[in-house]
Formats: C-alpha cells, structure tokens, sequence
C-alpha cells in the first residue's frame, strides 16, 4: 500500500465492492500529548453502519465528523466494543444519544455501562463467552470471535466475512513513537513497537494460542487492531507466527514483580 494514497486525517477505504465497506476513520490532526492514539473503524452493508471502537469523549467530535463524511449518524444500527476500557467505550452514552445503534459488549462488562452514565439497558447486546454473530441488510454477517484475557478479560473481536477484514480491538496495538503509518510494512522493524504492549498486557502464551488457533481458522485478509497499524499480505501471518511464540503476562510473572 503507498501511503501517498493514504488520508491519514480524513480516513481511507480498506475495502468496497460498491455495496459493502470497511473504513478506517482517520487519526486527529494534533493528539494529545498523553492520549492514546487510536484507531476507529465503520462497516457500510447497503447504507447501514456498524462501528467497531468509537472511542470515548476525546475522539468523538473526530469520530463523528469524519463518520458522517461517509454516511449519516442515524445509519448506524450497531456499535461493536471489544472491551471495557475508557479509549474503546466511555463515549458510549454519547453514541446512544447520537445515534439509533444497538450496543454489543461482553456480558462481562454489561453491568459496568451505567457507569459511563446509562442507565436503559433495552439498546446492550451482552455478547455471550462464545460470541455470536451481527446480521447485517443483505444477509451478510459480522462474527463476534471470543479474545479473552487479550488483554480483558472479556474482549471480543469482530470479522466481516465480506472483506475479509478481522478488527482484532488491542491484539496487534503497536505504540507509535515519532512516525505513524497505517499498515505494517518492514514487521521486524513494527514488531519493536508492539513488544512491550503485548508483553505486559496479554494474559499469557496459552490465551495467545488459543485465539491464533481461531484466527487461522477465518483466515483474515486483513488484521485490523484499536492502536498502531493495519496488517495485510504477507504481515497478517508474520504476526499470527509471532504471537503465538510469545511470553506474556503471567509467564513472565517473576519479571513483572522485579524478582
């Protein structure tokens, strides 16, 4: 991918077979200097929208106003959140005020969305352990893939069959230092960005394995996560190879201590 063609403000079009689409959304212009950069995503099925990790307070003026460059807010049917973090869904009552959408969350962190000031559950799906699937206008369907302990406990994932394209939420985060670029070019050089997330934040290798094992299963064209750059080609299975191998959190359990 040349990133010359790539709009890093406005958002760029990962896929679209003139009915179906999947959209990244753009970075702000200026980010804080301690915000976590982040990534949103949409899914247009015949005019209806689905978001994968709108995001909280911060980055819903951007959010939306890059959404509605490519359809309108009262389109959007469903909000995909992976997990419970600030970054991914405190902006929640926000896009239910916003919007006509059904919320979908582990029922793991169900009882925890009045706090982020919603008190009429009847719009929260509670995605089940095993996850389920997001019928979408033309019979086509968004998986919810289970990602537990990677790093909540309860995350999910979601993989539109049409394009091919797995939103993997904080698998694959990388944490940019002086240069952003949207997809994964030279891995070995991106993995140096990733390795200290990964590291402390995922569970440990038996939860990685367990959830590259699905992956290759639905063998993604694309793997797109919540921070840092998008993999595709020949960097999708670089990354499954790697985070299958890796220690993590509690095999590393001594380290993370000082012992």
């Amino acid at each position: 991918m040349n990133i010359k063609e790539v709009d890093l403000i406005n958002g760029h079009v990962l896929y679209d077979d003139g009915e179906h689409q999947f959209i990244w959304l753009g970075w702000e212009e200026k980010e804080g200097a301690h915000a976590v950069q982040v990534n949103q995503y949409l899914i247009i099925n015949r005019g209806k929208g689905i978001l994968l990790d709108p995001g909280g307070v911060y980055t819903f003026p951007k959010v939306i106003a890059n959404l509605a460059t490519y359809l309108s807010p009262d389109d959007i049917i469903a909000i995909i959140f992976s997990h419970q973090d600030p970054d991914v869904s405190s902006g929640a009552a926000l896009w239910l005020n916003n919007t006509p959408a059904t919320i979908y969350i582990s029922k793991l962190w169900e009882r925890f969305i009045p706090h982020f000031g919603i008190y009429n559950l009847d719009r929260i799906v509670a995605v089940p352990d095993s996850g389920m699937t997001v019928d979408l206008p033309t019979g086509d369907k968004i998986e919810i893939i289970p990602a537990h302990f990677l790093h909540s406990v309860g995350q999910i994932n979601a993989f539109d069959r049409r394009s091919g394209i797995l939103f993997t939420g904080d698998i694959g985060a990388a944490v940019f230092r002086d240069k952003k670029y949207l997809f994964v070019t030279d891995f070995e050089e991106h993995v140096k960005l990733m390795e200290g997330f990964h590291r402390r934040y995922m569970n440990g290798n038996v939860a990685c394995r367990k959830w590259v094992e699905i992956v290759r299963r639905l063998n993604p064209k694309m793997l797109a996560p919540q921070h840092g750059a998008i993999f595709e080609g020949a960097s999708v299975n670089k990354f499954l190879d790697w985070l299958s191998g890796l220690r993590c959190g509690l095999d590393l359990i001594d380290q993370i201590y000082g012992v």
